[in-house]
C-alpha cells in the first residue's frame, strides 16, 4: 500500500523551486510519484497520507563523525533524528556501528557528500523540517524513522 506524504511546499531539490501544496507518494523504499497533492491524490485514491508542517525534500547525508551516544544504534538513531539517511564511510569506524547502520537501512557511502534529489523510482528518502530547520519526521527506505512529538 502506498502512503502520500504531503507538505505545504515540497522540494525535489533543496535548491529547486517547491512544489506549492506537493506530495510524494512512497511505495514500499521506492518513491513512486511526486508533484500537486491533488493530482496525486486522485491518481492514488486508496493511498493513506502523512499530512506534514513545514518543508517536505530529501534526507541529507551526513557529513561527519556521528553524534556520540552510549551505543551504536543510538548514534545511527541521532542521524536519522537530523533528517540524514545516509553517512560517509570514512566516519563507519567499527563494525558494531556498521551492522546498526545497516539494520537501520542507514546508507554507508563511500567517497564524499553529494547533493540528494527525490526522483521517481528512486529509494524514498526524505526529510521534513520546521521554520527554525529542526527536523520534523525522516523516512529512510521508505520507513518513517523518526518523527518529532
Amino acid at each position: 500500500m502506498e502512503t502520500i506524504h504531503t507538505a505545504d511546499r515540497v522540494f525535489v531539490t533543496w535548491d529547486a523551486e517547491p512544489v506549492e501544496h506537493g506530495a510524494v507518494v512512497v511505495g514500499g523504499d521506492r518513491i513512486g510519484a511526486v508533484g500537486p497533492y491533488d493530482d496525486l491524490r486522485a491518481r492514488f485514491p486508496r493511498a493513506r497520507v502523512r499530512t506534514w508542517p513545514g518543508d517536505l525534500g530529501p534526507a541529507h547525508i551526513h557529513d561527519g563523525p556521528l553524534p556520540a551516544a552510549p551505543s551504536p544504534r543510538e548514534r545511527v538513531h541521532a542521524v536519522l533524528k537530523l533528517g540524514a539517511v545516509a553517512v560517509l564511510e570514512q566516519y563507519v569506524d567499527s563494525p558494531e556501528l556498521r551492522a546498526a547502520a545497516e539494520r537501520n537501512d542507514l546508507a554507508v557511502l563511500p567517497g564524499t557528500a553529494r547533493r540528494t534529489a527525490i526522483t521517481e523510482g528512486d529509494r524514498a528518502d526524505l526529510a521534513v523540517f520546521d521554520e527554525t530547520g529542526a527536523c520534523i519526521a525522516t523516512v529512510c527506505a521508505g520507513r518513517l524513522v523518526h518523527r518529532r512529538k
